[in-house]
């Protein structure tokens, strides 16, 4: 296992860098572009842990990639698809690793091919709950068991209809599982979302010819021509649009704000600082962090606003500002729901209570991030109150260096990296390996700030 150590930050941060490729979209892109027809090619993946799962997986399922390693953050992929019913029925169980995205997409995938498939996964992904998909993928007539409703899944073939389903709470993962399924179903697929959730799925879907339209916060995917049943009104549209399948990728993947929040968090806490982050992914769906920042007193400047892939992407840059408290709720919670460890760091050197609730899906998360997060920050004597939906953060103080665990969890393992940086001590991180998780070279890009963060082996 490895650690990192953290230097109480002398120095500010300074600097222009760029983050690894949005994961959601790198999930996405290989699994579109595997039932695409034809070769998609697909630009500054993201090769981190959860990812190369899903990359993993198609490979199994019989789908050509090309790799071209052009860095430790970014691969180019060149990926021969062949179709909705071109992937092939894999010889062993499909190990998605610690990766939810990928388990939970490839489910809807899967739950329409005509063969039989087993979804694996860490000991991790076995504790996260599955029913959430498993149950509208059943509406669909998708044969799907499971264990208690959690890893592995073993799916059989079955004839799949479109249905109308309500989301009960904003899920891009939920929404995309239907949507992937839907490709596969008779007559038409809708979806009502009750807040934002992601849209990476309908944009990559639009993008590659699919008929999906949002009306009202309903999701409405037609049925592509060839493979569910045509109603009448879409006979003429049939002969004006004859294809029948997915049209190839020209993609290149923007920059993960996911991962440049605990850059922007860093930069506005250490004193002096001043970054600036290039081609960041900027869809309104994901920016919550920048409105959350902004509202603590921030100031986050947008530059160089431009579109790639059919996703918003800009330059954004930072310094160091005194923070003051706030309080998120409501849609915000679902536009930054990955960010709130990194927010938990801002909030210790903001000045009153901030809170967070309405957030109880961080307790569905890789881990528990509300207790673990909790409980690592105490080590670092941050009075953090936690409560079922969220968490109350008291600034601002002084942080304590400790010893401190991200518990296999990137997030939480990134977040008291940056936290240690305006602690009075070293820090140290133990099982920080799993940061490659989403953010391959998180500690060389610091480093190159002006961090003084070091890897360790621990004992």
């Amino acid at each position: 296992m490895s650690s990192l150590v953290i230097q109480p930050q002398k120095p500010p941060l300074k600097g222009t860098v760029r983050v690894p490729g949005d994961k959601s979209i790198s999930h996405r892109a290989v699994m579109l572009a595997a039932i695409a027809q034809g070769t998609s090619v697909i630009r500054n993946w993201l090769p981190a842990g959860d990812t190369i799962a899903t990359l993993e997986a198609m490979s199994a399922l019989g789908t050509p990639i090309k790799i071209e390693r052009i860095s430790d953050q970014a691969w180019h992929l060149e990926i021969e698809g062949r179709g909705f019913h071109g992937i092939r029925k894999p010889v062993h169980a499909l190990d998605c690793r610690n990766a939810g995205t990928c388990m939970r997409l490839l489910a809807g995938i899967l739950a329409g091919q005509r063969f039989p498939s087993v979804l694996e996964g860490s000991e991790q992904l076995r504790q996260r709950p599955m029913g959430r998909i498993v149950s509208p993928l059943r509406q669909m007539g998708a044969d799907i068991e499971t264990r208690d409703e959690r890893a592995p899944l073993h799916i059989r073939p079955a004839e799949l209809n479109g249905i109308d389903y309500v989301l009960p709470v904003a899920s891009a993962q939920v929404k995309s599982a239907i949507l992937l399924a839907g490709l596969y179903a008779r007559g038409e697929t809708r979806v009502y979302q009750p807040g934002p959730a992601r849209d990476h799925t309908e944009r990559l879907l639009q993008a590659m010819g699919a008929i999906i339209q949002n009306e009202d916060r309903w999701i409405i995917l037609q049925p592509p021509f060839g493979n569910g049943s045509l109603s009448d009104a879409s006979i003429s549209e049939k002969k004006a649009r004859p294809e029948t399948e997915l049209q190839p990728l020209d993609l290149t993947v923007p920059g993960d704000l996911s991962s440049a929040a605990f850059l922007l968090v860093a930069a506005a806490i250490v004193p002096h600082s001043q970054i600036t982050i290039r081609d960041v992914g900027h869809n309104e769906t994901r920016t919550g962090i920048l409105d959350i920042i902004a509202a603590m007193g921030g100031a986050i400047e947008v530059s160089n606003r431009h579109t790639t892939g059919g996703e918003p992407a800009v330059d954004l840059s930072t310094h160091f500002d005194e923070l003051h408290s706030t309080t998120v709720a409501g849609d915000t919670v679902v536009r930054a729901i990955d960010e709130f460890p990194a927010w938990a760091v801002a909030a210790t050197q903001a000045a009153g209570p901030s809170t967070l609730r309405e957030a109880t899906e961080l307790r569905v998360k890789e881990v528990d991030r509300i207790s673990l997060l909790a409980g690592e920050l105490r080590k670092m004597a941050v009075p953090i109150q936690e409560h079922p939906d969220g968490f109350t953060v008291s600034g601002p103080i002084r942080l304590q260096g400790a010893v401190v665990d991200s518990h296999g969890d990137h997030r939480l393992g990134m977040a008291l990296a940056v936290a240690g940086l305006v602690a009075t001590e070293p820090t140290r991180v133990d099982n920080a390996e799993c940061i490659a998780d989403s953010f391959p070279g998180f500690v060389e890009t610091m480093v190159s700030l002006g961090a003084n963060i070091t890897w360790s082996e621990s004992l």
